[in-house]
């Protein structure tokens, strides 16, 4: 790119931005350090005379209005660039103005705007000059992409998919298809959670789990004492310490258990299994974020235990965390089942030392309000009250009681 045009696409930008304004007074830029520095810079005779050259063809497009130096004997010397008709300036540089690309991208993504109403957000911000998610209208392909990739996860919520097999299905013929959800997940992000802001760094493997996309098969692992009650009649005793079963396959459960405890990471769930009192609980273990068809199996679970058995979460103490049992305590309510938090509350963890860690205030906020939509509204104040980010894996594992108020 020359030096000209590298200035006169800088006009062209300050020129969008003054039409989006209103501004009255044209766009311009002084030929100073700050706005030309390109200009200044030139050193030999010829590089000069490209450069007036390449100003004059645009002034000579009835573009912008060039201010020379008439104190010069030249008269050559360039004091100011201002625009006179930015349309015929974004013409002459064979640039799409920002109206025109706002314009397409509402086209492409017009199908999509029913089911997925953020992208009505994503265009107003766009229209305004605002990234989102650090992109403009020229990422429009991608969220169209996505779009088609969620719609067609949800209708298959019930069941479970190998990431990279799915992405090569649904975007079959592209190059590197496999590979185009994990490319497209900040816009899966953005579609799922039906917002522009990320509330922080995005947890990619809860993203797809939460459309039922894992990295390799995952059963559903379950550990205590009963029976698992499968399709076409199956009774599988829990006879050892956990068993694993396809999740589409698990119809209900009997058992002797005082409680129902998810837990979120895996080390976590093997401990549990072999910690005291193991056999009066009965244990899921989440995958990270539970995916439409865990939750599916969950509600199944849930449907086959006795009215007043208590139902526990024990999670990460983070962000993630917080949104898992969200995700969770949605699927509780709908079966009239009240989800109590399991050593989630900083009131109810000993101080770990190095392991805990204050989280940003962006960060908290984000953990409280997904602490506030599981119903947890005292782990909420004690978070504000005491911030702490803690990991699962950092606290030795311990199991709830039936007859224990919530912690």
């Amino acid at each position: 790119m020359s030096d000209a045009r590298r200035v006169l696409e800088r006009l062209l930008r300050k020129g969008e931005r003054a039409r989006l304004r209103g501004d009255t007074p044209p766009a311009s830029l002084p030929m100073t350090e700050a706005s030309a520095r390109e200009y200044l810079a030139l050193r030999t005779l010829a590089e000069r005379d490209t450069f007036h050259a390449q100003v004059a063809l645009a002034e000579r497009a009835g573009a912008i209005a060039v201010q020379r130096d008439s104190h010069r004997g030249d008269g050559e010397r360039l004091l100011r660039l201002t625009v006179i008709d930015l349309d015929a300036l974004a013409d002459h540089l064979g640039i799409a103005l920002l109206d025109a690309r706002v314009g397409e991208a509402a086209d492409l993504l017009a199908r999509w705007l029913p089911q997925f109403p953020v992208l009505g957000e994503v265009l107003d911000a766009w229209r305004n000059d605002r990234k989102v998610r650090g992109h403009g209208p020229e990422t429009a392909p991608d969220l169209a992409d996505a779009a088609h990739a969620v719609q067609a996860r949800l209708a298959d919520a019930a069941h479970e998919r190998i990431l990279r097999r799915e992405s090569a299905r649904l975007f079959a013929g592209r190059v590197q298809a496999s590979k185009r959800l994990e490319q497209l997940t900040p816009w899966l992000d953005l579609l799922t959670r039906g917002s522009l802001a990320t509330d922080g760094m995005i947890e990619k493997e809860h993203v797809w789990a939460s459309l039922g996309l894992r990295r390799e098969p995952q059963p559903l692992l379950i550990a205590g004492s009963g029976t698992l009650l499968l399709d076409e009649g199956v009774e599988l005793p829990l006879a050892t310490a956990f068993l694993g079963v396809p999740l589409d396959a698990l119809q209900g459960v009997r058992t002797t258990a005082a409680c129902l405890l998810s837990v979120e990471n895996l080390a976590s769930f093997h401990d549990a299994a072999r910690a005291p009192g193991a056999d009066r609980a009965l244990l899921l273990y989440t995958g990270g974020m539970p995916s439409p068809a865990w939750r599916r199996a969950y509600a199944r679970v849930l449907d086959a235990l006795p009215a007043g058995l208590p139902v526990w979460h024990w999670g990460d103490i983070d962000e993630g965390g917080f949104r898992i049992a969200a995700v969770l305590a949605e699927t509780a309510s709908a079966r009239g089942r009240r989800l109590q938090p399991w050593r989630m509350s900083p009131a109810t963890v000993q101080r770990n030392g190095s392991e805990e860690h204050v989280p940003p205030a962006t960060v908290l906020t984000a953990m409280c309000r997904w602490a506030e939509r599981a119903g947890w509204h005292d782990v909420a104040d004690d978070l504000r009250a005491r911030p702490l980010s803690l990991e699962q894996e950092a606290l030795p594992a311990e199991l709830p009681h039936a007859n224990e108020a919530s912690p």
